[in-house]
């Protein structure tokens, strides 16, 4: 008897978005990160289908992460509801981020930049140093609707993922580096060191807490005040260092 055998192109087929599927949710599931050598964990591979790869699937992939992840928290939230809510397929939402948390760093990175933050251009005017610090914060607008939803996961996931602690650490580092250039450029003299970093590090404190007051509609802290305070500190002959 004589065996049939299958002819073979003897090239390698590389597996497509839906075929990866399965091996990711065996990965949520488990909480491992091997793979078979064909599928690597850190990289895309394969094809979207015809018609889905586009810059529009991945903003809606991202709209629904950054929803699911305000709503539900980051860990709560399965690839699966992601894709539903998107309305794509497991396949493509890992085509593009081959981790869940790569779409957590995405959303970071993409929509909530630690710098450049604003340009300082008509912000800082000399010898105004309360108003020069409202209109940065007015500028920055840090309470804006669009920021409230990433402001959330941002707050809440900083304590358990360091992807999550290290950019609100920048975006506080940014704040800190912008309001510092102001008071300098405000003041009408060369200020001291020490007393501009903690002027800068009260007034970057008291914009965050008003921008996170308005996401609770509770009291918020008047920033035109707290400009005038440390308008009038600065402006204040500094104290000798107690003996």
């Amino acid at each position: 008897m004589v065996r049939a055998r299958a002819a073979s192109s003897g090239r390698a087929r590389h597996p497509g978005p839906q075929e990866l599927t399965p091996l990711r949710e065996q990965a949520e599931v488990t909480g491992s990160s091997s793979q078979p050598a064909a599928v690597p964990e850190a990289a895309p591979v394969g094809h979207p289908e015809p018609g889905t790869g586009s810059a529009e699937a991945r903003a809606r992939i991202l709209d629904a992460a950054e929803e699911l992840f305000a709503e539900e928290g980051f860990d709560a939230t399965p690839t699966a509801r992601i894709a539903a809510r998107a309305g794509v397929a497991k396949g493509l939402l890992f085509y593009y981020f081959p981790r869940k948390l790569d779409v957590l760093r995405t959303l970071f990175t993409e929509r909530m930049p630690t710098h450049p933050l604003v340009a300082l251009g008509g912000i800082a005017r000399p010898g105004d140093l309360a108003g020069s610090l409202l209109r940065l914060a007015r500028t920055l607008d840090l309470g804006r609707h669009e920021s409230r939803v990433l402001r959330t996961i941002l707050f809440r996931e900083a304590s358990t993922h360091p992807e999550a602690g290290e950019h609100l650490r920048a975006l506080r580092d940014g704040l800190m580096v912008l309001t510092e250039q102001v008071l300098d450029a405000a003041s009408p003299h060369a200020l001291d060191h020490r007393r501009r970093r903690e002027a800068a590090d009260t007034y970057v404190a008291v914009m965050l807490y008003e921008a996170n007051a308005q996401r609770f509609a509770g009291a918020r802290p008047d920033l035109s005040a707290a400009a005038n305070i440390i308008s009038g500190a600065l402006s204040a002959p500094a104290r000798p260092a107690p003996a």
